[in-house]
């Protein structure tokens, strides 16, 4: 078998330093462009092979994306990689995939991998805490990256989500036009931008209807359905008794109403749930589940296009792109009925 060409054997080559024969190879922008294709040219007449692909050192791309989310065990996310993975087939793309659980140092340690990889860009749902800095290390080493789910303030990049404020307003309207007026709302957090945009549209509704805003109403933490189940148990100790609920998402409200069952009551009769997201499993839920759809496959599939068409040479305009979402009533809202 032939010698395996090393990345000295090329840096010797030409009298320059291994790594800058690396960095060149990975197209960092700290090689100038003449000496970058200089070196190119010589790893392709040593016979080298860059990222187990020949073809990438003429393309210098490699055909892969990374994409990192929160929680890959959160069906609403499976929704949106599913359309990803859709979008990227077709460009003959794949991608690798990881969870940062919130965790920066996680997520951070993810990107700086994917560069090593010459990963051709990056799809980020970002963790809470993301310092703009580890954006900036992805793009200023040619890897653009696209956001969904959650924007950050003071970055500009392309960011594809659902309009959070006015999904939850439609929830909270439609148990308002059922008379409900002591309207809890269940998880989150305002750590992020949908935590902040869902409580918002929350308090909005409830102005614009005349109805005092009560802190005590609101449970914040929750965001699966164990989060759910437990939040029962403190909704159901409230002095003033909530005879609905707003929930952060469908897994909250899945969990609450199997809390408020164990409790003996019935939810959708005596106490009134909304979700949000419209999973699958909502619509098969007893009961079935009120809740609003969000756009996830499609928050999947525009971000998906917006990160090929960068790589393309065109450009997705920058900021916020949200999906307007739409209500699907189904059996865990009623009228309100006074209580005997």
């Amino acid at each position: 078998m032939a010698q395996k060409i090393k990345l000295s054997t090329i840096a010797e080559s030409l009298g320059i330093s291994t790594a800058t024969v690396s960095l060149a190879l990975r197209d960092s922008p700290l090689v100038a462009v003449t000496t970058r294709e200089k070196i190119k040219d010589q790893a392709r007449a040593l016979g080298y092979i860059y990222n187990r692909r020949a073809a990438s050192l003429r393309t210098s791309r490699s055909g892969i994306i990374g994409v990192v989310v929160h929680d890959i065990m959160n069906p609403f996310y499976g929704e949106i990689l599913k359309a990803i993975e859709s979008e990227l087939d077709r460009s003959r793309h794949t991608f690798i995939l990881s969870n940062h659980y919130d965790s920066v140092e996680k997520q951070r340690t993810f990107v700086e991998t994917l560069l090593q990889l010459g990963g051709d860009g990056i799809i980020m749902s970002p963790a809470i805490g993301t310092p703009a800095e580890d954006f900036d290390l992805a793009e200023e080493n040619g890897m653009p990256a696209i956001l969904v789910a959650r924007s950050m303030e003071g970055l500009d990049l392309p960011t594809f989500r659902g309009d959070d404020s006015y999904g939850i307003s439609l929830a909270t309207n439609h148990l308002i036009s059922l008379g409900h007026r002591t309207i809890a709302m269940i998880g989150g957090t305002d750590q992020t931008s949908t935590g902040r945009d869902r409580y918002q549209g929350y308090v909005n509704a409830l102005r614009k209807a005349g109805i005092e805003v009560d802190p005590d109403l609101r449970i914040p933490g929750a965001r699966s359905k164990q989060g759910g189940f437990e939040a029962a148990v403190h909704l159901l100790s409230l002095p003033q008794k909530p005879t609905a609920a707003v929930c952060w998402n469908d897994l909250v409200a899945i969990g609450l109403m199997n809390g408020i069952s164990r409790a003996g009551l019935v939810p959708g009769k005596d106490i009134s749930v909304t979700g949000y997201d419209d999973l699958e499993e909502a619509a098969i839920a007893t009961p079935a589940l009120t809740t609003v759809w969000n756009g996830q496959a499609e928050v999947g599939r525009l971000a998906a296009r917006a990160l090929l068409d960068r790589l393309a040479g065109s450009h997705e305009p920058d900021g916020i792109h949200l999906i307007k979402p739409e209500m699907r009533i189904r059996q865990s809202t009623s009228p309100y009925q006074a209580r005997q």
